[in-house]
């Protein structure tokens, strides 16, 4: 997917994200496929059924993606956020992980649940995902007046120094094979973990696709988005159309929780374009596929706390989602599908992290119950 200009290559891979994203809340409507449901349907009732389900779509994520990059097809060393960076912040994994998994109990579901939700009228999602996108916003910039941001504040000073430095990479393909042989490395450990296929996770891999082949011919030479807008003031004619932060311009694939921020810095910026990211339209895609739908299926439906305890939960559970997910660098869908897709070992962690955090809390409140 080559293109002339910056403008035109954005926009493709803009519009086309918006497209994958709107399959994706579709379909995750119409299956009612819901993580913390899995857990639930786990801990409360033994059933391993939905459990499965999620596993079968982190399996085949994985495959799509380990494939893909063995032909050279997407690159996901160079990822936003920095899966595989050398780097293993533990850490932040592990608690990021539990007050994810907590957060999602309290507030009835992820990142991406609480989107689908939002688009099928429930109204509590609206303020959950609200919450969630302030904590995600100053969690990764500086509060007003200040240079600090929630993650320097809170938690940098003592986690940071907990972190290992593992050399190159941190994907299970590095750490067991090393430099020698390591796309086979990879190819093989993503194939082992592997399994058939499920036909909504093909939307997780096809934003890898995506997000890894718009690339800009300019003078015969060939830029990623990323690479032209780091050299825009030597590439581009004008500053009109420069990105704000050329990090999103990575390769990525769904994350829901970082991008919240994401939409409430477009929106605190006047929907400028200059803010607007993957993770923008990928929220945006869900959103309005979850509520298609909703509507195709006469299934749209208003909701509102049913009281003071229920607004809390969720609002309680909102706040620990919006730190966990930065923490961990991702959300059920982000760190636990597209972060484990890469065999970054720190996903893994995270993952382990949210069905703990989650489990936990479950237990708990059976027990105040009883």
């Amino acid at each position: 997917m080559i293109f002339e200009n910056f403008a035109a290559a954005q926009g493709f891979m803009l519009w086309s994200t918006f497209a994958l994203a709107i399959v994706l809340g579709a379909v995750a409507n119409k299956t009612n496929f819901c993580t913390m449901g899995a857990i639930s349907d786990w801990v409360n009732m033994g059933d391993t059924g939905r459990l499965r389900a999620w596993l079968f779509a982190i399996a085949i994520a994985m495959l799509g993606v380990v494939v893909l990059e063995y032909l050279g097809k997407v690159d996901v060393g160079d990822s936003y956020p920095p899966y595989r960076a050398g780097q293993l912040v533990w850490a932040e994994n592990l608690l990021g992980g539990v007050l994810f998994g907590i957060g999602m109990t309290l507030a009835s579901g992820c990142g991406n649940k609480t989107l689908v939700r939002l688009g099928g009228g429930n109204l509590k999602s609206m303020l959950v995902a609200l919450v969630i996108a302030v904590i995600a916003y100053f969690m990764v910039n500086p509060l007003p007046g200040s240079d600090q941001t929630l993650f320097t504040l809170l938690f940098y000073g003592w986690m940071r120094p907990l972190a290992i430095d593992v050399g190159a990479s941190q994907d299970l393909g590095t750490l067991i094979a090393g430099d020698e042989n390591l796309p086979k490395a990879r190819l093989l450990i993503g194939a082992v973990l592997g399994v058939a296929l499920l036909v909504w996770v093909f939307v997780s891999v096809g934003a890898w696709y995506l997000t890894s082949n718009v690339v800009i011919d300019l003078d015969g030479e060939s830029y990623t988005l990323k690479s032209f807008a780091q050299q825009w003031d030597f590439l581009a004619d004008s500053p009109e159309g420069q990105p704000a932060d050329t990090r999103p311009l990575s390769p990525q694939s769904f994350s829901f929780i970082n991008p919240l921020g994401q939409t409430m810095g477009y929106a605190a910026h006047g929907l400028q374009p200059t803010y607007l990211t993957f993770g923008v339209m990928s929220l945006f895609g869900v959103v309005l596929g979850s509520f298609l739908w909703a509507l195709a299926s006469r299934s749209f439906r208003v909701e509102w706390f049913a009281s003071w305890n229920d607004f809390f939960n969720h609002f309680v559970g909102a706040v620990l989602m919006g730190f966990g997910g930065i923490l961990a660098m991702g959300c059920t869908i982000g760190q636990a599908i597209t972060g484990i897709s890469t065999l970054a070992l720190g996903s893994f962690i995270a993952f382990a992290g949210i069905v703990l955090g989650s489990a936990l809390t479950m237990k708990v409140q059976y027990y105040r119950m009883g």
